[in-house]
Order: C-alpha cells, then structure tokens, then sequence
C-alpha cells in the first residue's frame, strides 16, 4: 500500500538548531518603533531591520544553515548556485567563513555592481560563471555543473534548511517584543522567508495574523494559493527583482497554503513611493522587495488601527543607477507623470503658445521629442508634464482640446508608451 508523502514542515526545534548554527554569522538585527509609520496609520509599527545584515539581506540565514549542515565529502565536493541578488552574496560569503569552494552562475547582463559585490563576499572560495542572458539560463547550467561533478545545489528557497535559516528571523521577533503581535508583513519571492517565519508564528503566536506581500506584476503565490495547487506564472514584471518569480518553491508553496493569513499584492509604483519615502524621511535605503511589506500597511489601514504589527525589510541592496526609473514609477503611480501625443502647428510661435496658453503654472515638461517634417501641417510630439497635483489631469487635457493640441494620451497604453518613451 503506498503511502501519501507528508508535507514538510519545520519544526521549532529545527529551527531553535538553525539559530545556533548561524549566530556567529547573522545578526541579531534590530527590532524598532518606526515614529513616523506608527503616527501615520494610528498603530504601532515596527520595522525588522534585516537590511542591516552584513550582505544586506536576510539571505545569509537560509544560505549559511544549508551549506553549514554538508556532510564533510559533500562540502569537499563543492556547493553551486544560481543569483543575480542577494542569495549570491549569502552563499559566497557563507563559502569564504565555512571555507568550502563555490561556484556562482550569474546571467551575463548581471550589472558588474553586483558582480563585484559577490566577489568582496566570497574572495577566493568563490568562482563567477556569467552565463546565458536570463536566471533560468543560469540556473540550468548550474544544475549541469551539479549533476556532472556530483556538487551540492544551493536552492535560493526551495530547501528545508534553507527554510529553517529564514525562520530563525520569526524567533528573533518574538524574543525581541515585549507584548503580543497582531501582524506581521513579509515579502514572498520564491516563498523561503514566508514559509519559516510563518511556521514559527503559528507555533509559538497563533494569533498573529502573516500577511504575504507580491508585487502586482509578480502574483505567483497569490495564483498558486488561489488555484489551490503550485501554478508557474507565463510572464512577470522583473522590476522587484528580489520578489520576482514565476514559480515558487514546492515546499514553500504547501506551507504557505496552510499558514499564511493571507496574500496580497502590491503595485510595483506604491512600492517605489515607499522606497523614496524611506529615502529621504527616515535615511533607510531599501531595496524593492525591502519596501514590499511597508508598501502593504495601506492597503490594511483600518484594520491596523490600534494594533501591534511588524513589518519586515528584507534588504537594501538597490543599485542606485535604478533611482530614475524608481521616481517615474512613483510619480505615475501617484498620477502626478503624464505622457501625451501633441499635434503641434508647424508654424512659429506654437510651442510658446502650447507653453503658456496650455500648460498650468505648476505643470513642468520633463520629456520632449519632436522632429518636424515638411509639407504637413501639424507636427506629432511625444511629450512628458510632470504635476503638482493629480487633480489638475483633466484641466490639462480639456484646454489641450479646446486648443486642437491633443493627440493622445499614453499612460493607458503600455505598448505603445514603452515603444515611445
């Protein structure tokens, strides 16, 4: 009689394990009161720091735990994996203080920011294999590499061990508060972190509620849970890289399904708002899929109200060569960036008249592209207007009318904006 595989579930003891194995490498990062946050939505609000880990990330948790429990041959052997981001610096860095040879397969387009970043983590224990122009191009060649040298693969998220190192994350919460947690906020990439820190709190607080946080372009748990089995997604917005997956870990997948509250997600501009916010109010550099769990806190505002919640920021490595596109995300989200088709008269005078007689006081052209033709008798621009508030839209456009200086508006249509602009 065959019997039906259980699921696999840390256990707290495990776990309590993984917490010992890594605490001469992870830091207990801060647990802290964010003032500005706990005003703003009439709550207490705290924000686990775990951008402040020596590689940025909570990714040496899991990394560090897995590669520490080889078996002395195993580790002989070799470990590999495949990252772009913060699990690659888990594992080098995990490489270079247990002294076990890795190597890294990376994509080739990989920003040489991060390439470098892996390399400081790791020395000479680490080799990089920049390899095929996307992660799954990696990702095969290293399993190739795997199974034709006998080499231990490090899965970003899809392992037990790696699942007890992220876990260690939900006791460390729970030691460091001194009255019950209503929410926890967590970001969900492949699923690791939200399947260790939700066990831990089913076990030792019950009550708390662990919300999962995906960004809209990237629903792959959401799906999954939704369709009631673990469902790859054909197409994702990469922009949240750290939380970008088309399919999440089958093991992760089967306890989230049990012990998530809920899953929801989040628009990839309110998150970028978030990271400027972050930025420029409280100096904290988070990465996008760092801000997802802060992002979420709006979207449960009356339901907060009064209550204790933690919100966990996963990392803060964002390459900086990224703020511009963050700031026009953030603008469009908030309706504040507007991309239109102008029909200019090729005549003189037009574009003063456009600028004076059309645009508000306050409106401000932050993109132009414009070539003017011969024998037509107006003239097709692409145009950016940046504004003060999302209230003055619709005046704009009706004088761009009234004035037969409307073409079209692009915000709405994403193929066409992506070829224009």
């Amino acid at each position: 009689m065959n019997q039906e595989k259980q699921t696999y579930f840390p256990t707290i003891e495990n776990v309590n394990k993984a917490a010992e194995a890594i605490k001469k490498v992870s830091a207990v990062t801060p647990l802290g009161v964010s003032l500005r946050y706990s005003k703003q939505f009439d709550a207490n609000i705290l924000l686990k720091r775990e951008d402040l880990q020596q590689v940025r990330s909570y990714k040496i948790r899991g990394a560090y735990n897995k590669i520490s429990s080889l078996t002395a041959e195993e580790s002989k052997n070799g470990v590999v994996c495949a990252s772009a981001g913060n699990h690659a610096q888990g594992v080098a860095l995990s490489c270079k203080l247990l002294k076990i040879k890795g190597t890294i397969y990376m994509p080739a387009p990989t920003p040489n920011q991060k390439v470098e970043q892996v390399k400081m983590f790791g020395e000479n224990f680490i080799e990089i294999k920049l390899v095929g122009d996307t992660f799954d191009d990696s990702y095969h060649a290293a399993m190739f590499e795997c199974e034709s040298l006998g080499k231990t693969f490090i899965h970003p998220f899809n392992d037990e061990k790696v699942i007890e190192g992220q876990a260690t994350i939900g006791l460390e919460i729970l030691e460091q508060c001194d009255k019950p947690i209503d929410y926890v906020f967590i970001a969900v990439g492949g699923g690791g972190l939200a399947a260790g820190l939700s066990t831990v709190f089913k076990a030792l607080s019950p009550n708390t509620k662990v919300i999962g946080v995906e960004p809209e372009g990237a629903p792959s748990m959401k799906t999954s849970i939704g369709n009631n089995k673990n469902t790859e997604l054909k197409s994702i917005d990469k922009f949240i890289d750290g939380a970008a997956v088309k399919r999440v870990g089958d093991l992760n997948f089967a306890i989230c399904k049990e012990n998530l509250h809920a899953m929801i997600t989040v628009p990839e501009g309110k998150v970028c708002e978030t990271i400027l916010e972050l930025y420029n109010k409280d100096a904290i550099v988070a990465e996008p899929a760092g801000a997802l769990s802060i992002s979420a806190l709006d979207f449960y505002a009356e339901e907060i109200k009064g209550k204790n919640v933690v919100c966990v920021v996963s990392g803060s490595n964002n390459d900086i060569t990224r703020t511009p596109e963050i700031k026009e995300r953030a603008l469009l989200y908030a309706n504040l960036k507007h991309y239109f088709i102008i029909n200019f008269p090729q005549r003189a005078g037009a574009l003063k008249e456009f600028v004076v007689d059309i645009l508000g006081a306050n409106d401000d052209i932050t993109y132009f592209q414009y070539a003017k033709k011969t024998n037509r008798e107006n003239g097709s621009a692409v145009v950016g207007v940046q504004l003060k508030s999302a209230s003055d839209l619709q005046p704009l456009v009706e004088r761009m009318k009234k004035h037969n200086f409307y073409g079209d508006y692009l915000n709405d249509k994403p193929d066409l904006f992506q070829f224009l602009v």
